[in-house]
């Protein structure tokens, strides 16, 4: 998420009640999580297993909650909880506003694109032109839908990110980290009933021209799907996943978060993907392989019997 005006390091420091290391001149254009940041961001660490991904990130200014070494041309804001002084931000920039229209008056909607009855377009949407809003889909404030798009009964665009911090010494252990980001939905894209579309954390969750959803498909936050890419039922990708051009996956694909999956690749039903695979080749299992190698381990696997009794019986 980009500010409306640079914030000084001086007001975030006092604002999450932080003391400064390093560059005390420096200025916040945006806030952002690690696997996004930019120069000019904010963004925080708390795990000293990730300190040093942070630290030498784009990041320019860092809640961190311990001294280090500063990095040159880096500012650290030290405070005790980093993840509640994030949300505390996220939160100030980018407040909840109540609706009490189905179709908010900010929003803008092209010509010749007809939304269906039942449903609900939230704050600042946009909606290019000739696109299908089926009955009670769900578009979140501020997403961005191109031209030519289909929406299916029961869709929701840019539901919250599915991130939160565990506190075990708390009687409810689980604080939310506030989404601050977006959904930008590409020209000539269908996204079939029930689908879900999360909104990035605070940059965008982004669906590439042309590409099309069979029903039930869940996309993760900030993730990156390609152009003229085919989703059958039931595939969910996790957060901040890409996803290139042409990519196939076909029903119950469950692919993991923080990976790539290559231009053109094919993934069969039912398959699990648990890191990043090449593209221009065809995949099954959990976790996956090659189609053709995976298909002959199964075939010997089901000889295992067979080869046993063989065995058995050559000692007898």
């Amino acid at each position: 998420m980009k500010f409306k005006s640079p914030l000084s390091v001086q007001w975030i420091a006092e604002f999450t009640g932080a003391e400064i290391e390093g560059d005390i001149h420096q200025s916040a254009t945006g806030i952002n999580e690690i696997h996004k940041v930019t120069k000019g961001d904010i963004s925080f660490v708390d795990s000293e297993k990730y300190y040093n991904v942070c630290l030498y990130s784009d990041a320019t200014i860092i809640l961190i909650n311990k001294k280090v070494v500063c990095p040159q041309g880096k500012t650290l804001l030290i405070v005790n909880d980093p993840f509640s002084a994030y949300v505390k931000i996220a939160s100030h920039f980018a407040p909840f506003v109540a609706s009490s229209k189905m179709i908010s008056d900010s929003a803008k909607i092209g010509d010749g694109t007809h939304i269906q009855p039942g449903s609900f377009i939230g704050n600042n949407v946009s909606i290019g032109t000739n696109c299908l809003i089926h009955p009670n889909v769900t578009i979140y404030d501020n997403c961005i839908i191109g031209n030519n798009v289909i929406l299916h009964s029961g869709c929701v665009i840019g539901a919250d990110a599915f991130y939160f911090k565990r506190r075990k010494d708390r009687e409810v252990q689980y604080d939310k980290l506030i989404s601050c980001g977006n959904v930008i939905i590409e020209d000539d894209v269908e996204i079939g009933a029930c689908s879900t579309v999360d909104k990035g954390v605070s940059g965008d969750t982004i669906i590439g021209r042309g590409t099309k959803f069979d029903n039930h498909v869940h996309i993760g936050h900030g993730a990156i799907i390609g152009k003229n890419c085919l989703f059958a039922a039931g595939v969910g990708i996790g957060g901040k996943a890409k996803i290139e051009d042409e990519v196939i996956l076909w029903g119950q694909v469950g692919v993991n978060k923080d990976l790539t999956i290559g231009k053109g690749a094919v993934v069969l039903a039912q398959s699990g993907v648990p890191s990043s695979i090449d593209g221009g080749k065809t995949y099954f299992g959990s976790p996956v392989s090659e189609a053709k190698a995976k298909m002959k381990e199964i075939a010997w696997v089901r000889r295992i019997p067979e080869i046993w009794e063989k065995v058995i019986n050559t000692k007898k």
